[in-house]
C-alpha cells in the first residue's frame, strides 16, 4: 500500500538563515583561527558574528516559529526511549538531534565566551581582555583551543548523521533547510506558525544588541598624541 504524504512548512527563513550563516561564520572562523597571523582580525571579527547568531538563535527558540522552538523538541527521557526503539513519529528535530542542537549551541557560547577574553601574546587578544587579570585570561585560552577540538568532533557527528540519515534512512534532512518545505506522512503533523515579522524584529534588535555591547566594552584603542612641533629657531 502506498503511503499518502503532504507538504508542511517546516522550516521558516529566519531559521534558514540563521543556519547557513551560523555554518558560513564557523567555518570561517575555523580556517582563520588555524591560519593564524593576519588572519586572526578575521578571527575576531566572526566571533563577534557567532555571538549575534548565538544570542539569535536563542531568543528565536523561545520566541519563533512552531519547529524552531524549544519547548517543542526538547527530549525527554520518554520520547528519546521511543526514538532508541523506533517507535518516534515527528518532524523537526529528533530527541538525539535536539541533543546534538543543544551540544552545539552551548559550545559555540562557550567557545566565544572564552575568545572574548583570550590573549595568546602573538597574534590576538580578545575584546574583552582588558576586563580580566592576564593569568585568568591565560586559563581562557587554553579553554578555547580545547573547546575547538570538541566542536570538531560534534561538527563531524553532525555531518555523518546527516549523511546516515540519507543514505539509510532516505531523509534529506538538507533539503528542508534549504526550502523550508518537507514531504511527511499524514500523522497529524502541521505546518509552522507563529514566528512572524514583530518575533523577527525582536529577536534581530536583541542579537544586534548584544554583538554592540561586547564591542562597546571592548578595551578602547588609544590614540598616540601629536608629536610636539619642534621650537623654531630664535634667529
Amino acid at each position: 500500500m502506498s503511503r499518502t504524504t503532504r507538504r508542511i512548512r517546516l522550516w521558516d527563513l529566519p531559521l534558514r538563515v540563521f543556519h547557513w550563516s551560523l555554518v558560513l561564520a564557523v567555518g570561517t572562523a575555523i580556517v582563520s583561527g588555524e591560519l593564524g597571523g593576519r588572519w586572526m582580525a578575521l578571527h575576531g571579527q566572526t566571533g563577534l558574528v557567532v555571538v549575534g547568531l548565538v544570542v539569535f538563535r536563542l531568543v528565536w527558540g523561545l520566541i519563533g516559529s512552531t519547529h524552531a522552538r524549544f519547548l517543542r523538541f526538547a527530549p525527554t527521557p520518554r520520547t528519546l526511549k521511543a526514538y532508541l526503539r523506533g517507535r518516534w513519529s515527528g518532524v523537526g528535530h529528533s530527541p538525539l538531534g535536539a541533543l546534538a542542537v543543544f551540544a552545539l549551541l552551548a559550545l559555540l557560547a562557550a567557545q566565544v565566551g572564552t575568545g572574548l577574553f583570550s590573549k595568546d601574546d602573538i597574534d590576538f587578544s580578545g575584546p574583552l581582555f582588558h576586563l580580566v587579570d592576564e593569568a585568568f585570561a591565560r586559563r581562557l585560552t587554553g579553554l578555547h583551543q580545547q573547546l575547538a577540538n570538541a566542536l570538531f568532533a560534534l561538527l563531524a557527528l553532525h555531518v555523518a548523521a546527516i549523511a546516515f540519515y540519507v543514505a539509510l534512512k532516505k531523509d534529506n534532512l538538507v533539503k528542508p533547510m534549504l526550502t523550508g518545505w518537507k514531504d511527511v506522512e499524514e500523522t497529524g503533523a502541521e505546518s509552522a506558525q507563529h514566528g512572524g515579522p514583530i518575533a523577527f524584529v525582536v529577536a534581530l534588535a536583541i542579537a544586534v544588541a548584544a554583538v554592540l555591547a561586547v564591542s562597546a566594552a571592548a578595551s578602547p584603542t588609544i590614540i598616540p598624541p601629536p608629536a610636539a612641533a619642534a621650537p623654531k629657531p630664535a634667529w
